[in-house]
C-alpha cells in the first residue's frame, strides 16, 4: 500500500495523456491481504469513484489510498462518465459504496445514475454518497428528498477527515445491509429445503436431499456430510454432497472429533474449515451434519443449526409416514390374505397381477399418457393395491365362489356384488385418505370389471370415466386369468390371449393401456 498512491498519479498521468476515461479504467490501490492465522486473502471493499474531475479522483485516492476497515483494505474503481459508471457497476457486482458528482457530461447525469442504480439495477445495499460542486445545481434538502442516496457532501466543505467519516460509515453501513441481506437469503434457503425434504418419501432421497441442500446453504460450503455413530465410536458417514475428487478417503482429524463429540452432547461446533450441527429426532439416534470449506461467517452459524433443527423435524414426520405406511401395507395383506381364503386361485393371480399393473402404469408414465393423474405415487401404489381388486369376494357364497363350471344368470348377478362389496369395505377402512392404498384399493375393486364401451358392471361406466387405476387393473386381470387354470375353465395359450386383448380394445379395455400392455409384453420376450 505504501506506493499506493504514487500508482495512482502516474495512472492519472497516463490516462491524460490517452483518450479520456476508457471503460476498462480500473485503479487498484491496495492489495488483498493475507491473513497468517488462517493463510486466506481477506477481500478488498470496493468503492467506485465517478467524478469528471481527474483530481478528484486524485485526491480521494490519497486521503483513502491506505485505509483499512474491518481488517479489509480498500480497492478504488473510477469512471469520468455516469456511461462509464454503469458498465462498471454490472462488471462489479461487490462495490461497497460510490463517491459520486452530480454534474458531469450532463447536469443531471448523477442523479440520473442514482434512479438506475436503485430502480433498473433494483441494488438497495451499495451506499452512494453524493459530492458536487455546484450545491446550486442539486440543492440537498431537494435531493436528500426525492433520491435514494446516503449522503451529501459539497467539495468545498469535504475536508479529508469528512471524506474518512463519511466512508467509513458508508462502509459499515453496507456491511450490515449485507449480513441482513445474506440471513434473509439463508433463511429462504433454509425454508425452500425444508419444504422440499418434506416432500420426499424415503429416508435415503431424505438424506440426500438434505447434503445436498445444505452444501448450497453457506456460500463458502464445499462439502456436506451427514454422519452417525459408527461401531466402536467411530463416525460413519451415511450421506455426502459435493465431494472434490481431492478429499482424503479419511475425515480431517479436527471435524472428525467435532462430529463425534457433537453426536455425544448435541452442541454444535465450529473450527476454521469445517461446521458441525447435530439432528435429534424424537425416536432416531443423533445425527451430524458438517459443513466442510469456510471460512465461515459468524452469522453462517445460526443457518446450519436452524436447517438441521427443521430437518430433525423432517426425519421425524418421514417416520410418522413410514409407520403409517407400513401400517397400511399390513391393512392390505391382511385383507388380501382374506380373500385368498376364500378363493383358493387368488395368491398366485394376486402377485402376477401386481406386478402386470406396475408395468403398465411405468409404461403410461413413460410415454407421457394420462399427465393429470400418472405420477410416481400412483406407479409405486399400483402393483400393492391391486392386491385388493377381488377383497369383495369375502361376501360371495363358496356355493358360487367355489362352483366348477360355469355360473347360471341368477348365480352370475350375485357374483357380479363382489364389486360393489370390495370398494364399499375399502372406503370405509380407509376412512377419507384419497392417496393411499386403501383408497385405490377401492377404486380398483368396484371399477375393474367396468368396460370402455360402458357395458360393464357395477356402474356402466365408460371411457375416462372409469378410473384409470381399474382400467389398467381390467387389462392385467383377464390376461393372467386366461392364461390359467380356473375351476369353471382351462388355461389359454399365450396367441389367444393376445388376440383377445387386441380384439377388444377399445371396447372392453382402454386402447392405450393395452397397447402400453402390449409393449412391456414385447420387452419382456412374451412372444407379441
Amino acid at each position: 500500500m505504501a506506493d499506493g498512491c504514487s500508482r495512482g498519479e502516474k495512472a492519472d498521468e497516463a490516462r491524460r495523456d490517452s483518450s479520456a476515461g476508457a471503460v476498462g479504467d480500473v485503479l487498484e490501490f491496495a492489495a488483498e491481504t493475507v491473513d497468517a492465522a488462517g493463510g486466506r486473502q481477506n477481500p478488498p471493499w470496493q468503492i467506485l469513484i465517478v467524478d469528471d474531475d481527474h483530481e478528484v479522483h486524485a485526491i480521494t485516492r490519497v486521503v483513502l489510498g491506505e485505509m483499512t476497515f474491518e481488517e479489509r483494505p480498500v480497492r478504488f474503481l473510477s469512471a469520468y462518465t455516469a456511461r462509464q459508471a454503469r458498465s462498471l457497476l454490472a462488471e462489479n457486482p461487490g462495490i461497497a459504496a460510490i463517491l459520486l458528482d452530480v454534474v458531469m457530461e450532463t447536469d443531471d447525469a448523477g442523479l440520473k445514475l442514482v434512479r438506475h442504480i436503485r430502480e433498473e439495477m433494483g441494488n438497495r445495499q451499495i451506499r452512494i454518497i453524493l459530492r458536487t460542486g455546484q450545491p446550486g445545481q442539486a440543492p440537498e434538502r431537494q435531493v436528500i428528498a426525492a433520491y435514494d442516496i446516503n449522503d451529501y457532501k459539497a467539495k468545498s466543505e469535504l475536508t479529508a477527515q469528512k471524506l474518512y467519516t463519511a466512508t467509513v460509515a458508508a462502509l459499515r453501513s453496507y456491511q450490515h445491509i449485507t449480513a441482513i441481506e445474506r440471513g434473509r437469503q439463508g433463511l429462504e434457503r433454509v425454508m425452500e429445503a425444508a419444504v422440499h425434504l418434506a416432500g420426499l418419501r424415503s429416508r435415503s432421497q431424505f438424506l440426500a436431499g438434505l447434503v445436498g441442500r445444505a452444501s448450497a446453504l453457506l456460500t463458502n460450503a464445499a462439502t456436506a456430510l451427514l454422519c452417525g455413530a459408527g461401531e466402536g465410536g467411530g463416525v460413519t458417514i451415511l450421506a455426502e454432497a459435493g465431494i472434490p475428487a481431492d478429499l482424503p478417503a479419511d475425515l480431517p482429524a479436527e471435524a472428525a472429533a467435532d462430529i463425534a463429540a457433537a453426536l455425544d452432547d448435541g452442541q454444535a461446533r465450529w473450527g476454521a474449515r469445517h461446521g458441525v450441527a447435530v439432528l435429534r429426532g424424537r425416536d432416531t439416534a443423533p445425527l451430524a451434519l458438517c459443513l466442510l470449506g469456510g471460512p465461515f461467517a459468524e452469522d453462517d452459524r445460526p443457518l446450519l443449526e436452524l436447517l438441521c433443527t427443521k430437518a430433525a423435524v423432517g426425519l421425524d414426520n418421514l417416520r410418522l409416514y413410514e409407520r403409517l405406511n407400513e401400517a397400511q401395507v399390513a391393512t392390505v395383506h391382511a385383507l388380501g390374505k382374506l380373500a385368498e381364503y376364500k378363493d383358493e386361485v387368488t395368491g398366485d393371480h394376486v402377485k402376477r397381477l401386481g406386478r402386470w399393473a406396475t408395468a403398465i402404469a411405468r409404461e403410461l408414465h413413460a410415454r407421457g399418457d394420462f399427465a393429470d393423474e400418472l405420477d410416481d405415487w400412483f406407479c409405486d401404489t399400483i402393483g400393492l393395491a391391486s392386491v385388493l381388486h377381488d377383497v369383495g369376494k369375502v361376501g360371495i357364497p363358496d356355493a358360487i365362489l367355489r362352483k366348477p363350471g360355469r355360473l347360471d344368470e341368477a348365480e352370475m348377478t350375485v357374483m357380479r356384488d363382489h364389486a360393489s362389496i370390495g370398494g364399499s369395505i375399502l372406503r370405509d377402512a380407509c376412512g377419507g385418505d384419497r392417496r393411499g392404498y386403501l383408497s385405490m384399493g377401492a377404486e380398483i375393486a368396484e371399477s375393474h370389471h367396468e368396460r370402455f364401451d360402458g357395458s360393464g358392471y357395477p356402474r356402466g361406466l365408460a371411457g375416462d370415466a372409469i378410473p384409470l387405476a381399474g382400467r389398467v387393473v381390467a387389462v392385467a386381470d383377464v390376461f393372467d386369468a386366461l392364461l390359467h387354470c380356473r375351476p369353471y375353465k382351462k388355461a389359454w395359450d399365450m396367441v389367444e390371449v393376445l388376440d383377445l386383448l387386441r380384439t377388444e380394445s377399445g371396447r372392453h379395455f382402454d386402447p392405450r393401456v393395452v397397447d402400453a400392455f402390449l409393449a412391456v409384453l414385447t420387452r419382456e420376450g412374451a412372444g407379441v
